[in-house]
């Protein structure tokens, strides 16, 4: 597999979560927006470590960080959108005026 077809399926990831972020309303599809692109992110710096020097695994460490970090977010994310939703009846980004309690 080339550079070249790593980067198009990591700029492919990177653009539909761009997408999913910006265009949804739901807080559930705008983190699953973000994690495309942390995932499209991670792809591109492995195709770049795999097509590079490939010597020691520096870029696996690196990604499995990424995916640690990704989960935690997830994690915090989730927990957020949940005492959102208990506090104010609220599931979409629309119907917040203001974070404030």
């Amino acid at each position: 597999m080339t550079l070249t077809i790593v980067l198009l399926g990591a700029s492919a990831l990177i653009g539909i979560g761009l997408y999913g972020a910006l265009s949804q309303q739901s807080f559930v599809m705008l983190m699953m927006g973000l994690e495309l692109m942390l995932n499209g992110a991670l792809l591109a710096i492995m195709g770049f470590w795999s097509q590079g020097i490939g010597g020691p695994p520096e870029a696996q460490l690196l990604a499995i960080i990424v995916m640690a970090v990704m989960a935690v977010e997830m994690a915090i994310g989730f927990a957020l959108v949940v005492a959102v939703y208990r506090k104010r009846q609220a599931d979409v980004t629309e119907s917040l005026g203001t974070l404030k309690g």
